[in-house]
């Protein structure tokens, strides 16, 4: 079972036991957060999505804050002799991704329940 979940205006493909760094969500250590409207979820080959998942959610536990990769920024401006070198790093939060559930999820209807309806109906027209 997987899901697609939206947090720091990225979208991260998430299964149950995977860490991940995701932008910096504010939070203590060792708390649990709920992810929630989910994207997409997958259970066993058959997706889920729109209203299908509006009560899913995606448990995860914060692991802590890591700074990230380096992003090396250089701006030069042409035939004026400017020229400047900066370096950034962002600051992460560690994630552990706990539970995927889809919540109270509709019930597909089967088929057999529509067809014994039928019937019914049918006979009643008939009795009539």
């Amino acid at each position: 079972m997987y899901a697609v979940i939206k947090t720091g205006g990225k979208q991260h493909k998430v299964k149950t036991g995977d860490v991940l760094e995701v932008e910096l969500l504010g939070t203590d250590d060792g708390n649990t957060i709920t992810f929630t409207p989910l994207l997409v979820v997958d259970d066993d080959g058959k997706s889920h999505v729109g209203k299908d998942i509006a009560k899913a959610t995606v448990q995860a536990k914060l692991l802590g804050e890591q700074k990230g990769d380096k992003v090396k920024v250089f701006r030069y401006r042409p035939k004026t002799g400017y020229a400047k070198r900066q370096g950034h790093r962002q600051t992460m939060t560690l994630i552990e991704i706990g539970e995927i559930g889809l919540g109270s999820a509709r019930a597909p209807r089967k088929k057999a329940d529509a067809a014994e309806k039928e019937p019914a109906a049918k006979q009643a027209d008939a009795a009539e």
